[in-house]
This record gives structure tokens, sequence and C-alpha cells, in this order.
């Protein structure tokens, strides 16, 4: 009964989300294919393209919750050493939200990646305190104003490019999700800055209608 109330208070854009939601081609995919979220396509997409996992790579997966990216860098790293003629590599997911466990990845829940505390514990767990690859599909709480969440993402981004020189490996690679505005030049430009191939990528599984892309910088330029 109060689920039936709920639904029928929604406001009609959540409505609107609701069915957009449920008709989903890539909710209903990653339902089947047992992926935490639809994000998870975003990243298989990219990783089929791209090639930016590879068995015996070390992740750094930031804004992990709820697991989905960190799924398919278990898969695709082979964390688990399901196949034992390739080498296993690790996964490590940070998120201030909760998560799940996963076979095959570490967690730090309900931490902030930006704390310095957080960095110490991270260059613990990585192998040689060092990651081959960051991942970010971070996300500010949304305001609902256009320019400030952008700036908000945009800063996050920024912060995570200044933690890469503690933990990222020469030639590394970092995929970070930026939301379209005024500010993401300069996170461009600061990506070209310290890394040698840096490009533009918007999934299939990003909505049409949606002001999500993501920048993948290749050749980390530190030492």
């Amino acid at each position: 009964l109060h689920t039936t109330v709920r639904f029928l208070r929604k406001t009609g854009t959540e409505q609107r989300w609701l069915e957009r939601h449920l008709k989903d081609p890539f909710v209903k995919a990653s339902k089947q294919q047992h992926y935490r979220c639809r994000s998870a396509f975003k990243l298989l997409e990219i990783d089929d393209k791209l090639c930016v996992l590879r068995p015996g790579l070390s992740v750094l997966d930031c804004g992990a919750a709820p697991g989905a990216w960190s799924q398919v860098a278990v898969e695709r790293v082979n964390a688990l050493g399901t196949d034992p003629a390739v080498p296993t590599g690790f996964v490590l997911g940070v998120d201030l939200l909760r998560i799940s466990p996963l076979e095959g990845a570490i967690f730090l829940s309900e931490t902030d990646v930006a704390d310095p505390s957080a960095l110490r514990t991270i260059q613990s767990l990585l192998p040689l305190g060092k990651a081959d690859v960051i991942l970010s599909d971070m996300a500010p709480n949304a305001t609902g104003i256009k320019e400030l969440d952008h700036q908000k993402l945009i800063s996050l981004c920024l912060g995570l490019l200044n933690i890469s020189q503690s933990i990222l490996k020469p030639k590394g690679t970092m995929l970070c999700k930026f939301w379209d505005g005024s500010e993401a030049r300069v996170l461009q430009n600061r990506l070209k800055e310290q890394f040698w191939d840096v490009r533009t990528i918007k999934p299939q599984a990003s909505r049409k209608d949606s002001a999500e892309s993501y920048y993948l910088a290749r050749l980390y330029r530190g030492k």
C-alpha cells in the first residue's frame, strides 16, 4: 500500500524517468548479465574499442558504487585468476557510499579518495603502491543547476588528476567521466599536460540527452 501511494505521488518528471528506465535496453541487459547497473556497458564498450583493461593490470576504480565497473574490471584484468594462461590483475574500488562485496575486488567503502589518509591506504593496497589504470565514474550530488553540477564534477576530476601523480604508473591510463560545460576544456588541457594521448568518448550506453562524456587519457608522462 505504501509503495502504491508513493508511486501515485510521483511527479511527471519522475514518472517519465521511471518509464524510460524500465524500457532501457541496457537496464534489461544488466539484469540478464548480472551486472550491478547499466553503467557496466559504458566501460565494456570503451574497453572493447580501445583496450583499456588487460590481464595483469592493477586498477583503481573511483566512485565505484554500486560496483558495476569493478565487475567489468575483475573480468577483464583476470583478477580472479580464472584464466591461468594470462597474468592475474588487481582491482581496488573506492566510494563515499557503501559497496557490497565483490569476489576479485577489494573495496574501500565510505571513503573519500581525496582524503590524505585514504591515499595512504590506497597506496598500501595497490601492488607496489601503483595503479596501471585509474577509472572514475564519480559524480557529485546533483543540485539540478547544470553549470554548478558541471563545475563540481570537473573539480572532482582535477582532484583525482592531482592524486594520480602519486599512484599512477608511467604510461598508465586514466578514464574519467565529465559533464559538458564551460570548464571541460580546463580538464582536457590539464590531462594533455600529463598524458601523451587524450581523447573524448561518448559511449552508446550514455543516454543521448545526457551531458555525460568521458576523457580517456593514455600514456601518463609521470615518473
